[in-house]
């Protein structure tokens, strides 16, 4: 896996506004793509103090909202996303613990991606669990995708 392109990708997608109709846009769009992909996730949108949009949709499990919120945890804490942050930890022998992190509340397997607004930086993060980590990134990077295209109009 090329880390600097997953980077990139990640960094290179940057949204000009985000509130609360912007998450329920985002959840929107995650749903969409989800449904027409049968996919059993749970999607969360939230930031350090408050959770936006979360749904669980047919077919994913309590375990899934669990998984979502660890990997939540670290993105807002490392401000990138957790499958890079995997792949990095991946690539040097590393893991979380190294940095104090309990398993308990953090993960750094894919499908949490950081919101990031136009001259302010990190928001938000959004979140899906429920398919393979590559798969669950793909899908909010996608998702993001879509919603930076459409605020540009």
């Amino acid at each position: 896996m090329d880390i600097d392109a997953l980077e990139a990708r990640e960094t290179g997608i940057v949204l000009d506004r985000f509130a609360e109709d912007t998450a329920l846009q985002l959840g929107a769009i995650l749903m969409q793509l989800a449904q027409a992909l049968k996919a059993p996730l749970v999607i969360d949108i939230r930031d350090s103090d408050r959770t936006y949009f979360h749904v669980a949709l047919p077919g994913s499990a309590p375990l899934n909202a669990l998984w979502a919120r660890r990997k939540s945890n670290t993105v807002l804490l490392m401000q990138r996303s957790s499958f890079l942050i995997g792949q990095r930890n991946a690539a040097n022998g590393q893991t979380l613990a190294r940095h104090g992190l309990d398993p308990a509340d953090y993960a750094d397997h894919g499908g949490a991606v950081p919101v990031r607004v136009r001259g302010v930086g990190v928001v938000a993060v959004a979140t899906v669990s429920g398919l393979p980590q590559a798969e669950d990134h793909a899908l909010v990077l996608e998702a993001l995708e879509h919603l930076a295209a459409a605020q540009a109009g």
